[in-house]
């Protein structure tokens, strides 16, 4: 029996790819890796720095049923790095376990992994599947360390929002 795939989304945040004066490559990877893991993925939507854009970008993701959505870019100290602060309105509960390790393996690769402001966490939806909601930093390099831990559980949080058992 297989089990069915989950919709999940990726939202890339930067003005640069944004405008166009620059390509989207973390995102791309974070699509083939949910989609490598059975998720069913669209390509990344791209929208600029900013909380209210993230905001509204994650509602929009979360509307259709996304039960994944995994954002990369905007989470350092950059005076637009606003993604968290754009994801905290959205987050009914944190998981900041999932970050923990995010920026423990990040800093074991280099000191400025520590530096990541990320969040993760679910949103409830009174009438709608919960969704599991991770922040990643923009680059390849943390995409690629990130995305096995996030998988690792992905899974395991979208069961236990259906209700499932420990």
């Amino acid at each position: 029996m297989t089990q069915a795939a989950h919709l999940a989304a990726v939202i890339t945040v930067s003005d640069r790819a944004s405008a166009g004066t620059a390509s989207d490559r973390s995102g791309p990877l974070v699509v083939e890796a949910l989609r490598d893991a059975g998720f069913t993925c669209d390509d990344a939507t791209v929208v600029p720095d900013g909380s209210d854009s993230v905001e509204q970008a994650l509602r929009s993701a979360i509307a259709p049923g996304a039960r994944v959505i995994i954002t990369t870019g905007g989470t350092g100290i950059g005076p637009r790095d606003l993604t968290p602060e754009g994801t905290a309105p959205v987050l009914t509960r944190q998981l900041p376990g999932i970050v923990e390790e995010i920026r423990r393996v990040a800093t074991l690769e280099t000191p400025g992994g520590m530096l990541s402001r990320g969040l993760a966490g679910v949103v409830d939806s009174p009438g709608a599947p919960g969704t599991l909601v991770v922040n990643l930093a923009g680059s390849t390099k943390a995409v690629t360390s990130a995305m096995p831990i996030v998988l690792a559980v992905a899974r395991h949080v979208v069961a236990q929002l259906d209700g499932g058992d420990h």
